[in-house]
């Protein structure tokens, strides 16, 4: 997908403008904003995006400039998907699909990000475009007809998906729809995933299709200009990041977890997955300190509720408390601690009961529209 605000001049100015900067700016150590979601399940959290481009296809970067800003903004690792069939720049860059990744791997290793090697296969809707990585040969790609590129890609046992499936350079009205493409696709074991964000977009159709068929959720940035053109980390904003719970640091575990649709979606201030991960990113990092209370009926007190996630929680009382009067919602701030005031109820306890607050966080997608249940615990007595 094109981000059309930077067509607006010719391309080759933009180039220019870009080197220029570049070259003249001052050389300065970066500093790395690490992503705050932690390690669950047993699993490595990791931090990934799938889908970006440089300047072998329509993007406005020289391939090394990738695994820099990956790395700058916290990522684990990425795959640079340069177009197989759309080459703007090819009047002065050659057409070699491979040349992306080659060129950006010492970068990349040199800065411990995990490079993929990866295309974009760009067709029109049905099937639309769609990625293949894990690649051995990205050239194999470049056929007639589209079925042929995905069975090079699965040929070579890529990971598939199906990117922007309601793009609006294809489907006007932003909603994504589903083909008979896709369907044969899914029963030939050709499609593995869908973004569910791309850019800024998410798209809740995708978000339903993954649940239903069992495909791994993507969020991607599909970034053509420099990221920091597309986002802006300094006001707090940040790319779409695929979450990737791994067996270990390293491509072999990210391409089973992919395969074993072991992912999540980290678009603004949500995240988008399973239940059973998405209770665990909770619970790993939400803490009600001095969780012991001892009360009279009628009685208040403060819990305090501290959030270690980069990811400001929204919650909503799904569950009335049988012991403790809490408010109707609450929000967890990043990064910070909230006094949250409860009120004991006449139900009186013999001695320590375990005590449950049940809320749903509205910001944690479990499906569209439909947030995920989780649970503070306390320990306390109230008495008469």
């Amino acid at each position: 997908m094109i981000d059309q605000k930077f067509y607006r001049f010719p391309q080759a100015l933009l180039l220019a403008i870009f080197a220029s900067v570049l070259s003249s700016a001052p050389a300065k150590a970066m500093d790395r904003s690490e992503i705050a979601i932690p390690d669950v399940l047993g699993y490595h959290t990791l931090k990934c995006d799938f889908h970006m481009h440089t300047v072998f296809s329509d993007g406005l970067v020289w391939p090394t400039v990738r695994p820099i800003e990956a790395w700058r903004d916290g990522l684990d690792a990425i795959s640079i998907t340069d177009h197989i069939e759309y080459q703007p720049h090819r009047g002065d860059i050659p057409t070699k699909h491979d040349r992306p990744y080659e060129i950006a791997k010492p970068t990349a290793d040199n800065n411990h990000v995990i490079l993929i090697r990866g295309s974009e296969i760009t067709r029109a809707m049905p099937p639309g475009h769609i990625n293949g990585i894990f690649l051995t040969d990205c050239s194999a790609l470049a056929t007639d007809k589209w079925e042929d590129a995905v069975q090079a890609a699965a040929d070579q046992g890529a990971f598939i998906f199906w990117n922007h499936p309601g793009w609006t350079g294809q489907q006007p009205d932003g909603v994504a729809r589903w083909y008979e493409e896709h369907s044969m696709l899914l029963e030939k074991g050709l499609l593995h995933g869908i973004e569910v964000v791309n850019h800024t977009s998410y798209y809740p159709e995708a978000h339903r299709w993954c649940l239903e068929h069992g495909l791994a959720m993507l969020s991607n940035s599909d970034v053509h200009p420099p990221i920091d053109h597309s986002f802006e980390p300094m006001s707090g904003e940040h790319r779409p990041v695929t979450l990737v719970f791994s067996k270990s640091r390293d491509a072999e575990g990210i391409h089973e977890a992919l395969s074993a649709a072991r992912t999540a979606v980290y678009h603004q201030d949500k995240i988008i997955g399973k239940e059973d991960f998405l209770q665990a990113i909770f619970d790993a990092t939400v803490t009600v300190k001095f969780s012991e209370i001892d009360l009279r009926a009628g009685q208040t007190t403060n819990l305090q509720v501290h959030n270690a996630c980069e990811v400001p929680y929204r919650l909503k009382l799904r569950e009335a408390s049988e012991f403790l009067e809490s408010p109707g919602s609450i929000t967890l701030p990043a990064g910070k601690s909230v006094l949250v005031r409860v009120k004991a109820k006449n139900n009186a306890t013999a001695e320590p009961t375990e005590i449950a607050l049940d809320y749903e966080v509205e910001n944690l997608l479990v499906a569209p529209d439909e947030g995920c249940p989780v649970t503070l615990k306390l320990k306390g007595i109230i008495r008469e």
